[in-house]
């Protein structure tokens, strides 16, 4: 097993050694990519960085730190479970895209009607 510094691990996934830190405290990276040396310095396992870039791209897309605990929890949810919440999430975005359509949208149909605004907005 391959073992990297925390330094080198956060420098490798674009993150303040204060997160990883952080992570390791929620439960987030569980003693599994942990090895403690005599002198108590952490060594990470170097799959360390395909899950923490997993965990950066779940945040990314929205899901909170407490969602993913669950998620990487032993007894925390089933893959049913994590497959549900997955495709709720994929719901919420779909939301997300639809109402920025909509916007989108609406703004063009305010650029078609040639609105002027030298004498205040929506006056012709």
């Amino acid at each position: 097993m391959i073992n990297t510094k925390i330094s080198e691990v956060a420098k490798i996934v674009d993150l303040p050694v204060s997160t990883i830190r952080y992570y390791e405290k929620m439960g987030i990276i569980t003693d599994d990519y942990i090895l403690r040396e005599q002198n108590n310095y952490r060594n990470y396992a170097l799959e360390i960085i395909h899950y923490l870039d997993v965990v950066k791209k779940c945040l990314v897309v929205g899901f909170s730190i407490n969602d993913i605990k669950s998620m990487i929890s032993k007894n925390g949810m089933s893959k049913d479970e994590q497959t549900r919440i997955i495709k709720e999430k994929i719901s919420e975005i779909e939301d997300a895209q639809k109402k920025l359509e909509d916007s989108k949208q609406s703004l063009n149909d305010i650029l078609e009607l040639d609105i002027t605004c030298e004498d205040g907005f929506g006056k012709y």
